[in-house]
């Protein structure tokens, strides 16, 4: 084959990223999605066309994305939320396919998700949360020591998603009224607060911040921007010398400020404000923890079931 001859496969690659270039267009001037969520989608296309093979996105049918579904859920032991997550991804695709006047129907459409377990979001007691915001790695550089720590507190005083950490630009940021413009899922814009705490953090970090023209709030050495990976990297290497023993990841930040924002008696619809839930409904969760909470509050404060039973046993003497 000649140099100038391209290879069928080559072809087909060439055929696919087309597709999903049109797709990336779409999302971001048809459905308005951020930066972000249309990486997102993306990387869970690619990871569908590959399991495919090349050159065949356009062309899967329903079959495919069933036993695509099955591979993830039993070849490789994905959990139910992120597979349902690429699913969902799968039928925006599809769905905009048929926009486009390049297919005439969705296949994906009919495709049920794994069910979803009733599972209950993992927090941190207040004890493992302030032991874990006064860990520190060996090592670290001073400028890394206080933009870790700054990140750290605002993950728990806001409880803000990784992805929205690496996106606050340094106009973002209110310390004299301790507020934050986020943008969250779908582009959408909130103002989150923080506590005093943080604050005093963020403004050490400001103070040794390197000189950059990155608008981003949180930057590397080199004045660059953060992203996703780096604040869960920066999480999991505090993490792994802080000595605790649960599971957790910056996204157990966010639970562990609902909960203890619900647990001292915060209004749910502000906390599903500030954690940016589009349905009550989806913040509720939090209230049965907080009853967790306050059941061993009250059997910690009621005294009957620590009484004796003498009473009964005098007067069963009597008798």
């Amino acid at each position: 084959m000649s140099h100038n001859q391209k290879s069928p496969r080559r072809k087909a690659e060439t055929a696919d990223e087309a597709t999903l270039n049109g797709f990336t267009t779409y999302l971001t001037l048809e459905r308005n999605r951020s930066p972000l969520t249309v990486d997102a989608y993306l990387r869970d296309l690619r990871d569908f066309s590959a399991w495919l093979g090349n050159g065949k996105l356009v062309r899967a049918t329903m079959s495919d994305i069933r036993r695509y579904v099955m591979y993830q859920a039993g070849e490789r032991r994905v959990d139910a939320r992120t597979i349902r997550r690429r699913l969902s991804s799968i039928k925006t695709f599809y769905g905009y396919l048929k926009w486009a006047g390049q297919r005439n129907d969705n296949p994906a459409a009919e495709v049920p998700g794994p069910r979803m377990a009733d599972k209950k979001p993992e927090h941190l007691h207040v004890s493992e949360v302030e032991h874990l915001l006064h860990t520190s790695v060996a090592g670290r550089s001073d400028f890394q020591r206080l933009r870790d720590r700054a990140i750290m507190e605002l993950l728990y005083a806001t409880g803000i998603r990784r992805a929205e950490v690496a996106s606050i630009r340094i106009h973002d940021v209110d310390l004299r009224n301790r507020v934050i413009d986020v943008t969250g899922k779908g582009n959408k814009k909130r103002t989150v607060l923080m506590n005093k705490a943080s604050a005093r953090a963020l403004e050490a970090y400001l103070g040794v911040r390197p000189r950059t023209e990155d608008q981003a709030l949180f930057v590397g050495r080199h004045g660059r921007r953060l992203t996703p990976k780096h604040v869960w990297r920066i999480f999991r290497d505090i993490y792994d010398v802080s000595g605790l023993q649960k599971h957790a990841t910056p996204h157990t930040l966010r639970h562990s400020f609902a909960t203890h924002m619900i647990e001292n008696d915060a209004n749910l619809e502000t906390v599903r404000e500030l954690l940016g839930h589009e349905h009550l409904s989806t913040t509720g969760i939090y209230l049965k923890l907080a009853m967790e909470h306050k059941r061993r509050q009250y059997d910690e404060a009621h005294p009957r079931d620590r009484m004796d039973d003498a009473p009964t046993t005098q007067r069963r003497k009597r008798r």
